[in-house]
């Protein structure tokens, strides 16, 4: 018997799937029955959950890479580093938070193909070109994604719906944080309305923060 679905069907529709149920809501099971086929079909595919999470994680990546050639003609980042780097951090971000719990899915995947060689490339020979070393290179690109993933995933637990940034998890329900910590923590409790608050500002002081420190720390700027 072979099946009459493909891969990236199943994971097209994992990932649509993922924005009304999220990932712990998301089985291999739910996926079949919205592709109208019989669980087992999807093992011909995929052995386990780990292994379509890893597929739906470079399906992220191929869309992310699109997006960039696209804007660029030739796929290589423009303007300063310091801007390519900002830049890319940016797309990294808005790929993830377009999808439900995409921080999650995305973080400790393993990738299934080649996709995330070529804007890795370019990003390696932005970098070196500006005067890095490629080790310097690696360590900057390395430091600026994890924060970004980490982000969306604090970004995340606060907002879970994609594109309704009106929607907060009750749990970070800001007054009802400081009435609980205010009496006994004043200072943690108000430090809450700046780590939950408006999540975007905090990414973006954020991602400065730490290319400024790229720059005093390693690379031409350093050196100079």
């Amino acid at each position: 018997m072979v099946s009459r679905i493909d891969r990236k069907q199943v994971v097209d529709t994992a990932l649509r799937l993922l924005n009304e149920v999220g990932l712990d809501g998301l089985t291999l099971r739910g996926i079949a029955k919205e592709l109208n086929v019989q669980a087992p079909a999807l093992y011909w595919h995929f052995k386990n959950k780990q292994e379509l999470l890893d597929e739906m994680a470079t399906e992220m990546i191929r869309r992310m890479a699109a997006r960039l050639e696209g804007g660029s003609g030739a796929g290589r980042p423009a303007g300063t580093w310091q801007e390519m780097l900002v830049g890319a951090c940016r797309s990294v971000r808005r790929e993830l938070l377009a999808h439900r719990d995409g921080g999650k899915v995305f973080s400790g995947t393993r990738m299934t193909d080649g996709s995330a060689a070529g804007p890795l490339d370019s990003l390696m020979t932005r970098l070196t070109e500006a005067g890095f070393t490629l080790e310097e290179a690696v360590r900057a690109w390395w430091t600026a994604y994890n924060f970004t993933v980490g982000a969306v995933i604090e970004d995340q637990s606060v907002h879970p719906v994609p594109g309704q940034r009106e929607i907060r998890d009750p749990a970070y329900d800001e007054s009802e944080r400081e009435r609980q910590l205010g009496a006994e923590y004043p200072l943690a409790a108000l430090a809450g309305r700046t780590m939950f608050g408006d999540l975007e500002e905090g990414f973006e002081v954020g991602l400065r923060t730490i290319v400024a420190g790229i720059e005093v720390t390693m690379g031409p700027d350093a050196r100079g």
